[in-house]
């Protein structure tokens, strides 16, 4: 029986161009690394809070810190990356290569969870650009997306567009391919949504979650479960791996900044890898890769993951 393949291996073939397959080398390198600094960061005093904000206005951990130098390193020692924006950052880098490409990333989703031990990842995206006025575009036009699961075992799930591939990281520190070809299930009978927004909600999204709570005796017929992580990369892998829906829709208390969720770093990646694995991202008006972002922090409402399910709640909306 034969090894699986090491991603470099595997991005011999499937990598559309050597520089691209270069970049997420480099990223990879970026996730392993901070996979290992997780593992032990209880222990080595990197649990805690920092007392800075990003330009979120969210509470910095150590490790959100930590994990964006990780990628700035990384990222630093490869020629074809010119330009970084990240949650972390107030500004897109300019890094002094002259490279073809940006980055856009959160080096450290879900760090709020890391107190429990629960899963949290990274998430990235790759864009061609000539110059800094090239970094705002439409997640159509991303050459690749991805994240990495730091759980039980750090996971890298990445996407040209086409397909999606999973690499699961060994002991010697080399990605090797898990899952190839990975494809959302079209219809599901699991939800994912923070339930104690309720009063927040528009009339669509109330009437979604009020049909799946009434299970066969609602309008869906089926019965549902309800999941939620609180960390959009816990969240998605599970979707990936056995189908299921994830909503954070624009509600009254995130009206004013646009929603929640950031588009470039989360949403675009995100659905870049729902799509190509058969599934479908939604604004709940309309499909997340075609929205022209407006700046590199642009907030977004996001529903994605099983298709059956996301044409529901967007018949719900054009109700």
């Amino acid at each position: 029986m034969s090894s699986p393949k090491t991603l470099s291996q595997w991005l011999e073939t499937a990598a559309p161009s050597p520089a691209l397959s270069g970049i997420i080398v480099t990223i990879a390198a970026a996730c392993a690394e901070i996979g290992g600094v997780l593992r032990t960061a209880p222990t080595d005093g990197l649990a805690g809070a920092t007392d800075h904000t990003n330009i979120q206005g969210e509470t910095q951990k150590q490790l959100d810190v930590v994990s964006n130098d990780i990628f700035i390193k990384h990222i630093r020692q490869n020629v074809d990356i010119q330009i970084l924006v990240s949650e972390e950052l107030d500004e897109a880098l300019h890094i002094e290569n002259q490279g073809g490409y940006a980055i856009a990333c959160d080096p450290l989703d879900g760090s709020s969870n890391l107190d429990v031990n629960v899963t949290v990842g990274s998430i990235f995206s790759v864009l061609a650009i000539q110059s800094a006025a090239d970094i705002l575009q439409p997640g159509s036009k991303q050459l690749a997306g991805g994240y990495a699961a730091y759980g039980p075992s750090t996971s890298l799930v990445l996407s040209f567009g086409t397909s999606v591939a999973v690499f699961t990281l060994g002991n010697d520190g080399v990605f090797r391919l898990d899952k190839d070809n990975v494809k959302v299930p079209a219809a599901s009978a699991e939800y994912a949504i923070n339930a104690a927004r309720y009063r927040f909600w528009d009339a669509a999204t109330k009437a979604y979650v009020d049909q799946n709570v009434a299970g066969e005796t609602g309008a869906a017929g089926k019965r549902f479960n309800m999941r939620w992580i609180g960390s959009m990369v816990a969240d998605i892998h599970r979707i990936l791996m056995r189908g299921g829906i994830f909503l954070y829709p624009l509600d009254s208390e995130t009206l004013a900044k646009g929603g929640r969720l950031r588009l470039m770093y989360e949403a675009s990646p995100m659905a870049l890898l729902i799509e190509a694995a058969g599934g479908a991202a939604s604004t709940g008006h309309g499909r997340i890769l075609e929205v022209q972002p407006n700046g590199i922090h642009q907030r977004i409402p996001v529903i994605l993951g099983s298709r059956d399910e996301v044409a529901r709640i967007e018949a719900l909306y054009r109700q």
